[in-house]
């Protein structure tokens, strides 16, 4: 008996090892990301948007590569932090399987792979969006909606997309990490893949219209940047989140109707 409660203290042990060192690696890599905004945006501050953003002639291909590339990193900054708990989650059931040989012990790093890929596509069709959005003359150069009634347009957008069922739906896998486990397991580093792949593709179904009002105050504004990650962090892992989500929802509504009429005036 007493070996068998110090060997169940070891394993207790082992999996609080695991899930700090999940932590501790998305938190670093997450740094990694706000630190590269932080500086961007300071560049861009000090040298002036005019000078640090290229003339519209100039927006070619080789550009909306730097556009990708800004908007994957962004969204590592923003998205890591709250899929922290899933990935841990994951890390401890993977654990457990593996005692029971019944699992490979290394996939949480192919599962946070397979989130991030899904997110990487996310970022490509953000590029192409402001892309298109800035030859449209509806995002200026600064990287921000060009006008009220585009800026209140986007916030309606978000508010309601709150309240759909597709956003419920999403969230609410995103919400519970061990359901999400429990019906969606498939064993080895291809299985790992496969839900990395399916859990980034409900994030992204709750998330991307909030994505979309980094153009109301700025793709590169740091502060509203954080503000959105923030939500979005809460929305996922706070108790009744969902509620604050939906609250947040009537928030933008007003506030996006209240942009759209101040501009008309």
């Amino acid at each position: 008996m007493r070996g068998t409660g110090t060997r169940q203290r070891l394993l207790s042990r082992i999996a609080v090892g695991d899930r700090a060192i999940v932590g501790l690696s998305l938190a670093g890599v997450a740094a990694l990301g706000w630190l590269y905004l932080i500086v961007e945006a300071d560049r861009m501050s000090r040298v002036g948007m005019d000078v640090a953003m290229p003339h519209p002639a100039s927006w070619d291909v080789g550009y909306l590569g730097f556009l990708f590339v800004m908007w994957s990193i962004m969204m590592v900054a923003m998205m890591v932090p709250s899929a922290a708990p899933m990935a841990m989650t994951f890390a401890t059931v993977n654990r457990k399987r593996r005692e029971a040989r019944r699992g490979d012990l290394f996939p949480v790093g192919v599962f946070v792979l397979g989130y991030l890929v899904v997110w990487t596509g996310f970022s490509a069709a953000a590029a192409l969006a402001q892309w298109v959005l800035h030859a449209a003359a509806l995002v200026s150069a600064a990287m921000t909606g060009a006008g009220a009634t585009f800026g209140g347009a986007l916030l309606i957008a978000a508010g309601v997309y709150q309240w759909t069922p597709l956003k419920h739906a999403c969230l609410v896998h995103c919400r519970t990490p061990m359901s999400f486990l429990v019906t969606s397991w498939r064993p080895g580093r291809t299985g790992a893949l496969v839900m990395g792949l399916r859990h980034g593709s409900f994030c992204v179904g709750c998330c991307w219209v909030l994505m979309a009002l980094l153009f109301v105050a700025g793709v590169m504004n740091v502060l509203w940047v954080a503000a959105i990650a923030a939500f979005v962090f809460v929305e996922k892992v706070a108790p009744r989140g969902d509620l604050i989500g939906r609250a947040v929802g009537v928030l933008l509504v007003a506030a996006g109707v209240a942009a759209i009429h101040r501009g008309a005036m």
